[in-house]
Protein backbone atom coordinates (compact mmCIF):
# COMPACT_ATOMS: atom_id res chain seq x y z
CA UNK A 1 0.00 0.00 0.00
CA UNK A 2 1.25 3.47 -0.89
CA UNK A 3 2.40 5.59 2.05
CA UNK A 4 3.05 9.29 2.37
CA UNK A 5 6.25 10.96 3.44
CA UNK A 6 4.78 11.73 6.86
CA UNK A 7 4.11 8.72 9.08
CA UNK A 8 1.52 9.93 11.60
CA UNK A 9 -1.12 8.02 13.54
CA UNK A 10 -4.70 8.60 12.49
CA UNK A 11 -5.29 11.12 15.26
CA UNK A 12 -2.15 13.02 14.28
CA UNK A 13 -3.38 13.33 10.71
CA UNK A 14 -6.76 14.56 11.91
CA UNK A 15 -5.04 17.19 14.04
CA UNK A 16 -3.03 18.31 11.00
CA UNK A 17 -6.22 18.70 8.96
CA UNK A 18 -7.93 20.66 11.74
CA UNK A 19 -4.85 22.85 12.09
CA UNK A 20 -4.66 23.69 8.39
CA UNK A 21 -8.39 24.36 8.10
CA UNK A 22 -8.19 26.61 11.15
CA UNK A 23 -5.39 28.63 9.55
CA UNK A 24 -7.68 29.05 6.54
CA UNK A 25 -10.50 30.35 8.73
CA UNK A 26 -8.09 32.71 10.49
CA UNK A 27 -6.87 33.96 7.12
CA UNK A 28 -10.43 34.71 6.06
CA UNK A 29 -11.49 36.51 9.24
CA UNK A 30 -8.28 38.46 9.88
CA UNK A 31 -7.07 39.23 6.38
CA UNK A 32 -10.07 39.20 4.03
CA UNK A 33 -12.73 40.32 6.48
CA UNK A 34 -11.38 42.52 9.25
CA UNK A 35 -8.37 43.94 7.39
CA UNK A 36 -9.24 44.18 3.70
CA UNK A 37 -13.04 44.46 3.65
CA UNK A 38 -13.60 46.70 6.70
CA UNK A 39 -10.16 48.21 7.43
CA UNK A 40 -10.64 47.45 11.13
CA UNK A 41 -7.00 46.37 11.48
CA UNK A 42 -3.72 46.89 9.69
CA UNK A 43 -1.54 43.84 9.11
CA UNK A 44 2.22 43.83 8.71
CA UNK A 45 3.11 43.10 5.04
CA UNK A 46 4.63 39.79 6.15
CA UNK A 47 1.36 38.60 7.69
CA UNK A 48 -0.78 40.10 4.95
CA UNK A 49 1.12 38.25 2.25
CA UNK A 50 1.19 35.01 4.22
CA UNK A 51 -2.60 35.05 4.53
CA UNK A 52 -3.00 35.93 0.85
CA UNK A 53 -0.69 33.09 -0.17
CA UNK A 54 -2.42 30.63 2.13
CA UNK A 55 -5.88 31.48 0.77
CA UNK A 56 -4.60 31.13 -2.80
CA UNK A 57 -3.21 27.68 -1.98
CA UNK A 58 -6.18 26.39 0.02
CA UNK A 59 -9.26 28.13 -1.43
CA UNK A 60 -8.38 29.71 -4.82
CA UNK A 61 -9.95 32.87 -3.41
CA UNK A 62 -9.16 36.20 -5.10
CA UNK A 63 -9.05 39.01 -2.55
CA UNK A 64 -10.81 41.60 -4.71
CA UNK A 65 -13.73 39.30 -5.43
CA UNK A 66 -14.23 38.35 -1.79
CA UNK A 67 -14.16 41.87 -0.37
CA UNK A 68 -16.36 43.20 -3.20
CA UNK A 69 -19.07 40.61 -2.60
CA UNK A 70 -18.90 41.08 1.15
CA UNK A 71 -19.11 44.87 0.94
CA UNK A 72 -22.12 44.60 -1.37
CA UNK A 73 -23.71 42.26 1.18
CA UNK A 74 -23.37 45.00 3.81
CA UNK A 75 -24.60 47.69 1.44
CA UNK A 76 -27.70 45.69 0.44
CA UNK A 77 -28.26 43.35 3.36
CA UNK A 78 -31.29 41.17 2.74
CA UNK A 79 -32.69 43.13 -0.17
CA UNK A 80 -32.80 41.82 -3.73
CA UNK A 81 -29.25 43.08 -4.39
CA UNK A 82 -27.75 41.03 -1.55
CA UNK A 83 -25.50 38.40 -3.19
CA UNK A 84 -26.32 35.67 -0.67
CA UNK A 85 -29.33 36.47 1.53
CA UNK A 86 -31.42 33.55 2.84
CA UNK A 87 -34.43 35.89 2.72
CA UNK A 88 -33.92 36.35 -1.02
CA UNK A 89 -32.69 32.90 -2.11
CA UNK A 90 -34.04 30.78 0.73
CA UNK A 91 -32.16 29.28 3.66
CA UNK A 92 -31.69 25.90 1.96
CA UNK A 93 -30.11 27.51 -1.11
CA UNK A 94 -27.61 29.54 0.91
CA UNK A 95 -26.71 26.69 3.25
CA UNK A 96 -26.14 24.15 0.49
CA UNK A 97 -25.08 26.34 -2.42
CA UNK A 98 -23.56 29.39 -0.76
CA UNK A 99 -20.28 28.95 -2.63
CA UNK A 100 -22.16 28.86 -5.93
CA UNK A 101 -23.85 32.16 -5.08
CA UNK A 102 -20.37 33.60 -4.49
CA UNK A 103 -19.19 32.36 -7.88
CA UNK A 104 -22.19 33.88 -9.63
CA UNK A 105 -21.62 37.24 -7.90
CA UNK A 106 -17.89 37.12 -8.71
CA UNK A 107 -18.69 36.96 -12.41
CA UNK A 108 -20.35 40.37 -12.21
CA UNK A 109 -17.50 42.75 -13.01
CA UNK A 110 -19.58 45.72 -11.89
CA UNK A 111 -19.54 44.47 -8.30
CA UNK A 112 -15.73 44.45 -8.28
CA UNK A 113 -15.63 47.92 -9.83
CA UNK A 114 -18.07 49.36 -7.30
CA UNK A 115 -16.86 47.62 -4.14
CA UNK A 116 -13.33 46.35 -4.80
CA UNK A 117 -11.35 49.46 -3.89
CA UNK A 118 -8.23 48.86 -1.84
CA UNK A 119 -7.66 45.31 -3.07
CA UNK A 120 -4.01 44.32 -3.74
CA UNK A 121 -2.90 45.00 -7.29
CA UNK A 122 0.82 44.22 -7.13
CA UNK A 123 2.84 42.09 -9.53
CA UNK A 124 2.28 38.78 -7.78
CA UNK A 125 -1.46 39.38 -7.63
CA UNK A 126 -1.70 40.17 -11.34
CA UNK A 127 0.73 37.52 -12.58
CA UNK A 128 0.05 34.63 -10.18
CA UNK A 129 -2.79 34.77 -7.67
CA UNK A 130 -5.49 36.18 -9.95
CA UNK A 131 -4.21 34.81 -13.24
CA UNK A 132 -3.57 31.25 -12.02
CA UNK A 133 -6.11 31.05 -9.24
CA UNK A 134 -6.46 27.24 -9.44
CA UNK A 135 -2.73 26.56 -9.44
CA UNK A 136 -2.55 26.94 -5.66
CA UNK A 137 -5.19 24.31 -4.86
CA UNK A 138 -3.59 21.99 -7.42
CA UNK A 139 -0.26 22.28 -5.64
CA UNK A 140 -2.04 21.72 -2.33
CA UNK A 141 -3.54 18.52 -3.74
CA UNK A 142 -0.09 17.29 -4.75
CA UNK A 143 1.32 18.07 -1.30
CA UNK A 144 -1.53 16.28 0.48
CA UNK A 145 -1.00 13.12 -1.56
CA UNK A 146 2.78 13.40 -1.23
CA UNK A 147 2.70 13.77 2.55
CA UNK A 148 -0.21 11.52 3.48
CA UNK A 149 -0.59 9.10 0.59
CA UNK A 150 -4.01 8.27 -0.93
CA UNK A 151 -5.85 9.40 2.21
CA UNK A 152 -4.45 12.85 1.45
CA UNK A 153 -7.11 13.16 -1.27
CA UNK A 154 -9.75 13.07 1.47
CA UNK A 155 -7.88 15.65 3.52
CA UNK A 156 -7.60 17.88 0.47
CA UNK A 157 -11.35 17.55 -0.15
CA UNK A 158 -12.07 18.54 3.46
CA UNK A 159 -9.90 21.63 3.05
CA UNK A 160 -11.67 22.58 -0.19
CA UNK A 161 -15.10 22.19 1.43
CA UNK A 162 -14.30 24.04 4.67
CA UNK A 163 -14.90 27.62 3.53
CA UNK A 164 -17.88 26.83 1.25
CA UNK A 165 -19.61 25.00 4.11
CA UNK A 166 -18.76 27.12 7.14
CA UNK A 167 -18.35 30.60 5.65
CA UNK A 168 -20.42 30.72 2.46
CA UNK A 169 -23.07 28.38 3.87
CA UNK A 170 -23.35 28.60 7.63
CA UNK A 171 -22.36 32.23 8.26
CA UNK A 172 -24.23 33.71 5.30
CA UNK A 173 -27.19 31.38 5.79
CA UNK A 174 -27.68 30.39 9.42
CA UNK A 175 -26.02 33.65 10.54
CA UNK A 176 -29.03 35.50 9.13
CA UNK A 177 -31.67 33.00 10.15
CA UNK A 178 -31.11 31.31 13.54
CA UNK A 179 -29.43 32.35 16.76
CA UNK A 180 -29.56 35.10 19.37
CA UNK A 181 -29.32 38.85 18.89
CA UNK A 182 -27.59 41.42 21.08
CA UNK A 183 -28.65 44.27 18.82
CA UNK A 184 -31.51 45.13 16.49
CA UNK A 185 -30.01 46.45 13.26
CA UNK A 186 -32.31 46.62 10.25
CA UNK A 187 -31.20 43.18 9.05
CA UNK A 188 -31.80 39.71 10.44
CA UNK A 189 -28.21 38.92 11.43
CA UNK A 190 -27.77 36.59 14.39
CA UNK A 191 -25.05 35.27 16.67
CA UNK A 192 -24.85 31.52 16.19
CA UNK A 193 -22.91 31.07 19.42
CA UNK A 194 -21.12 33.15 22.02
CA UNK A 195 -17.89 31.14 21.59
CA UNK A 196 -16.38 32.03 18.24
CA UNK A 197 -13.78 29.31 17.77
CA UNK A 198 -14.81 27.03 14.91
CA UNK A 199 -15.21 29.90 12.45
CA UNK A 200 -12.69 32.30 13.97
CA UNK A 201 -15.21 34.56 15.71
CA UNK A 202 -17.44 34.93 12.66
CA UNK A 203 -20.16 33.07 14.56
CA UNK A 204 -20.98 36.38 16.28
CA UNK A 205 -22.52 37.76 13.11
CA UNK A 206 -25.13 40.02 14.71
CA UNK A 207 -22.42 41.84 16.66
CA UNK A 208 -20.51 42.31 13.41
CA UNK A 209 -23.50 43.72 11.52
CA UNK A 210 -24.20 46.09 14.39
CA UNK A 211 -20.63 47.46 14.24
CA UNK A 212 -19.11 46.31 10.92
CA UNK A 213 -15.88 48.27 11.26
CA UNK A 214 -14.99 46.85 14.67
CA UNK A 215 -11.94 44.60 14.87
CA UNK A 216 -13.48 42.79 17.83
CA UNK A 217 -16.65 40.77 17.27
CA UNK A 218 -17.43 39.86 20.88
CA UNK A 219 -19.42 42.47 22.82
CA UNK A 220 -20.74 40.90 26.00
CA UNK A 221 -18.30 39.90 28.73
CA UNK A 222 -19.23 36.23 28.29
CA UNK A 223 -18.58 36.17 24.54
CA UNK A 224 -15.24 34.95 23.22
CA UNK A 225 -13.83 35.94 19.83
CA UNK A 226 -10.73 33.88 19.07
CA UNK A 227 -9.99 36.11 16.08
CA UNK A 228 -9.61 39.04 18.48
CA UNK A 229 -7.21 36.93 20.55
CA UNK A 230 -5.05 36.37 17.48
CA UNK A 231 -5.15 40.09 16.69
CA UNK A 232 -3.89 40.90 20.18
CA UNK A 233 -1.08 38.35 19.89
CA UNK A 234 -0.03 39.73 16.52
CA UNK A 235 -0.21 43.26 17.94
CA UNK A 236 2.18 42.34 20.74
CA UNK A 237 4.73 41.29 18.12
CA UNK A 238 4.17 44.37 15.98
CA UNK A 239 2.51 42.34 13.21
CA UNK A 240 -0.91 43.99 13.47
CA UNK A 241 -2.49 47.18 14.76
CA UNK A 242 -6.11 47.86 15.66
CA UNK A 243 -7.79 50.76 13.90
CA UNK A 244 -11.37 50.49 15.11
CA UNK A 245 -13.37 48.73 17.83
CA UNK A 246 -17.04 48.95 18.72
CA UNK A 247 -17.90 51.77 21.12
CA UNK A 248 -18.34 50.74 24.72
CA UNK A 249 -20.78 52.99 26.58
CA UNK A 250 -20.26 53.70 30.24
CA UNK A 251 -22.44 55.26 32.91
CA UNK A 252 -21.15 58.22 34.94
CA UNK A 253 -23.71 58.83 37.69
CA UNK A 254 -22.13 62.12 38.74
CA UNK A 255 -23.13 63.85 35.49
CA UNK A 256 -26.33 65.84 35.92
CA UNK A 257 -26.84 67.60 32.58
CA UNK A 258 -27.29 66.43 29.01
CA UNK A 259 -24.73 68.14 26.79
CA UNK A 260 -23.35 67.80 23.27
CA UNK A 261 -20.67 65.32 24.38
CA UNK A 262 -23.31 63.11 25.97
CA UNK A 263 -25.42 63.32 22.84
CA UNK A 264 -22.46 62.26 20.66
CA UNK A 265 -21.78 59.29 22.93
CA UNK A 266 -25.42 58.25 22.61
CA UNK A 267 -25.33 58.68 18.85
CA UNK A 268 -22.19 56.63 18.38
CA UNK A 269 -23.45 53.84 20.63
CA UNK A 270 -27.09 54.00 19.53
CA UNK A 271 -27.45 50.23 19.04
CA UNK A 272 -26.11 49.66 22.55
CA UNK A 273 -28.56 52.31 23.75
CA UNK A 274 -31.56 50.65 22.09
CA UNK A 275 -30.52 47.25 23.43
CA UNK A 276 -30.29 48.82 26.88
CA UNK A 277 -33.78 50.30 26.42
CA UNK A 278 -35.16 46.88 25.52
CA UNK A 279 -33.60 45.32 28.61
CA UNK A 280 -34.30 48.06 31.15
CA UNK A 281 -37.64 49.42 29.92
CA UNK A 282 -39.48 47.24 27.40
CA UNK A 283 -38.94 43.88 29.09
CA UNK A 284 -39.86 44.97 32.67
CA UNK A 285 -43.04 46.71 31.47
CA UNK A 286 -43.96 43.71 29.34
CA UNK A 287 -43.57 41.36 32.31
CA UNK A 288 -45.51 43.59 34.67
CA UNK A 289 -48.36 44.11 32.20
CA UNK A 290 -48.76 40.70 30.57
CA UNK A 291 -47.35 38.17 33.05
CA UNK A 292 -50.41 38.36 35.33
CA UNK A 293 -52.70 37.40 32.42
CA UNK A 294 -50.35 35.14 30.45
CA UNK A 295 -47.89 32.67 31.94
CA UNK A 296 -46.75 31.21 28.62
CA UNK A 297 -43.07 32.18 28.30
CA UNK A 298 -43.05 31.55 24.55
CA UNK A 299 -45.91 34.00 24.05
CA UNK A 300 -44.13 36.63 26.13
CA UNK A 301 -40.92 36.09 24.15
CA UNK A 302 -42.82 36.52 20.88
CA UNK A 303 -44.40 39.76 22.06
CA UNK A 304 -41.05 41.03 23.32
CA UNK A 305 -39.48 40.28 19.93
CA UNK A 306 -42.22 42.26 18.17
CA UNK A 307 -41.77 45.20 20.54
CA UNK A 308 -38.03 45.52 19.80
CA UNK A 309 -37.85 44.35 16.19
CA UNK A 310 -37.52 46.69 13.24
CA UNK A 311 -40.98 47.08 11.61
CA UNK A 312 -39.38 46.40 8.22
CA UNK A 313 -38.53 42.90 9.42
CA UNK A 314 -42.06 42.06 10.55
CA UNK A 315 -44.84 40.38 8.60
CA UNK A 316 -48.24 42.01 8.13
CA UNK A 317 -49.67 39.51 10.59
CA UNK A 318 -47.09 40.42 13.22
CA UNK A 319 -47.66 44.13 12.72
CA UNK A 320 -51.43 43.66 13.11
CA UNK A 321 -50.90 41.58 16.26
CA UNK A 322 -48.53 44.20 17.70
CA UNK A 323 -50.98 47.02 16.97
CA UNK A 324 -53.71 45.07 18.76
CA UNK A 325 -51.52 44.62 21.84
CA UNK A 326 -50.55 48.30 21.89
CA UNK A 327 -54.19 49.36 21.54
CA UNK A 328 -55.20 47.28 24.52
CA UNK A 329 -52.30 48.24 26.80
CA UNK A 330 -51.49 51.88 27.40
CA UNK A 331 -48.18 51.33 29.25
CA UNK A 332 -46.78 49.16 26.48
CA UNK A 333 -47.97 51.71 23.92
CA UNK A 334 -46.19 54.53 25.75
CA UNK A 335 -42.99 52.51 26.03
CA UNK A 336 -43.12 51.49 22.37
CA UNK A 337 -43.83 55.02 21.13
CA UNK A 338 -40.95 56.42 23.19
CA UNK A 339 -38.66 53.74 21.77
CA UNK A 340 -39.60 54.65 18.20
CA UNK A 341 -39.17 58.36 18.89
CA UNK A 342 -35.77 57.80 20.51
CA UNK A 343 -34.67 55.72 17.54
CA UNK A 344 -35.90 58.43 15.16
CA UNK A 345 -33.68 61.00 16.89
CA UNK A 346 -30.61 59.36 15.35
CA UNK A 347 -32.00 59.24 11.80
CA UNK A 348 -33.49 62.71 11.44
CA UNK A 349 -31.60 65.61 9.89
CA UNK A 350 -30.96 68.54 12.19
CA UNK A 351 -29.76 72.05 11.51
CA UNK A 352 -26.95 71.65 14.03
CA UNK A 353 -25.97 69.77 17.18
CA UNK A 354 -27.80 72.20 19.42
CA UNK A 355 -31.13 71.50 17.70
CA UNK A 356 -30.55 67.77 18.06
CA UNK A 357 -29.64 68.21 21.71
CA UNK A 358 -32.89 70.12 22.34
CA UNK A 359 -34.84 67.27 20.73
CA UNK A 360 -33.08 64.76 23.01
CA UNK A 361 -33.75 66.91 26.10
CA UNK A 362 -37.41 67.15 25.12
CA UNK A 363 -37.61 63.35 24.75
CA UNK A 364 -36.07 62.89 28.20
CA UNK A 365 -38.45 65.43 29.73
CA UNK A 366 -41.51 63.67 28.33
CA UNK A 367 -40.15 60.25 29.34
CA UNK A 368 -39.61 61.46 32.89
CA UNK A 369 -43.24 62.67 32.97
CA UNK A 370 -44.62 59.38 31.60
CA UNK A 371 -45.55 57.91 34.97
CA UNK A 372 -43.72 54.68 34.10
CA UNK A 373 -40.94 54.27 36.64
CA UNK A 374 -38.47 52.28 34.54
CA UNK A 375 -38.87 54.71 31.63
CA UNK A 376 -38.29 57.66 33.94
CA UNK A 377 -35.15 56.05 35.37
CA UNK A 378 -33.84 55.25 31.92
CA UNK A 379 -34.32 58.84 30.74
CA UNK A 380 -32.49 60.19 33.79
CA UNK A 381 -29.62 57.74 33.26
CA UNK A 382 -28.91 59.14 29.77
CA UNK A 383 -27.20 62.13 31.38
CA UNK A 384 -24.39 59.86 32.50
CA UNK A 385 -23.64 58.25 29.15
CA UNK A 386 -20.05 58.40 27.98
CA UNK A 387 -17.72 56.21 25.92
CA UNK A 388 -14.89 54.10 27.25
CA UNK A 389 -11.48 55.18 25.95
CA UNK A 390 -10.18 53.25 22.96
CA UNK A 391 -6.67 52.00 23.56
CA UNK A 392 -4.02 51.31 20.95
CA UNK A 393 -3.37 47.58 21.15
CA UNK A 394 -0.21 47.63 19.08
Amino acid sequence: MLEGLVDLPWWGQILCVLFTTHITIVSVTLYLHRCMAHHAIDLHPLMSHFFRFWLWATTAQVTKEWISIHRKHHAHTEDKEDPHSPYVYGIRKVLLEGAELYRVAAQDEQICQDFGHGAPNDWIEDHLYSRYRNLGITLWFVLCVLFYGPIGITYWAIQMAWIPIFAAGIINGAGHYWGYRNFEPKDGSTNLTNIGILIGGEEMHNNHHAYPSSAKFSVKWWEFDIGWTYIQILSWFGLASVKKVAPKPLQTPSREVLDVDTMRALLISQLHLMADYAKRVTLPVLKSELSPICDDRHVLNDVHAMLVREPSRMTECQIAKLNGILTENQSLRVVYEHKERLKALWTQRYQDNEVMLKALIQWCHEAEQSGIRVLEEFAKSLRGYTLAPIYNYR
